[in-house]
């Protein structure tokens, strides 16, 4: 059976990429290091890898529970460390006591420098501190550019791995029946609210699945995919669990609080 046939049509040159870098790695004999992917990312990963003698890979994002992960690849018997993923990890100093910041501000000013998604990692974003994880090499790029956030001055400086703050994401579970793996109906059922709003919200660009934005309201969803609808929160299909006798399907999903 072919990787294909495991994932989406429209993820086959994120799939064909990967299999270039694990033949690059069994070829050359040398490690590969990727920009931070996310978890559907990971997942496809793992599985173009597999589990087989010639490259291994492994996953790091500066701490237990983080989301965003920069992965290995590694030839036979290459030793591995922690030092190995060249993550930096920055603390964002900002008069607490007066404003606060988003996690979507901080983003948008991280994106506003020129940097790309891929070297920035997780974001950890409280009432009083902002941090964030990034690949090594543009910490000092960050350090010089990254000077507002919205209309706050801002200055960045360097942390230690141990000086992180995380919470441990909780969800919140429940299940229910839909008439169709639709994203605007699991949207509906998930978030309590009419199927026509959920279109109108998909069309402006505010629902995204597995990390990736999409406009199709008549989007399949599958075991496993993770939404999110901006101004509601993310959430996830835990399980698909059959038919009732009235043909809906059952559904299984949490919701992130």
């Amino acid at each position: 059976m072919s990787v294909y046939e495991h994932f989406r049509p429209e993820e086959k040159p994120l799939i064909d990429q990967f299999l270039d870098w694990k033949e690059q790695v069994s070829r050359r004999y040398a490690a590969r290091l990727t920009d931070f992917l996310d978890p559907r990312q990971q997942r496809i990963l793992k599985s173009v890898i597999g589990k087989n003698d010639e490259v291994s890979v492994s996953f790091s994002g500066g701490y237990n529970g983080a989301e965003r992960k920069r992965a290995l690849l590694l030839p036979p018997y290459s030793p591995e460390s922690e030092d190995a993923f060249e993550l930096s990890y920055v603390e964002v100093e900002f008069p607490a006591k007066f404003v606060s910041l988003s996690h979507s501000e901080l983003l948008g000013a991280l994106i506003g420098t020129g940097v790309i998604r891929g070297k920035i990692g997780d974001l950890i974003v409280t009432d009083s501190h902002a941090q964030f994880i990034c690949s090594k090499d543009i910490e000092p790029y960050l350090a010089m550019n990254l000077t507002s956030v919205g209309r706050t001055d801002v200055s960045c400086k360097p942390i230690e791995q141990n000086r992180l703050i995380h919470n441990e994401e909780k969800w919140e579970e429940s299940g229910g029946t839909v008439s169709s793996l639709r994203l605007d109906t699991v949207l509906s059922e998930i978030y309590h609210l009419p199927r026509s709003r959920v279109a109108e919200l998909i069309e402006r660009k505010m629902a995204r699945v597995n990390w990736q934005l999409t406009e199709k309201k008549d989007f399949e969803l599958g075991e496993g995919d993770v939404l999110s609808l901006r101004g509601h929160g993310r959430s996830k299909i835990i399980s698909v669990e059959g038919l009732t006798k009235k043909n809906k399907i059952r559904l299984q999903y949490g919701k992130l609080y």
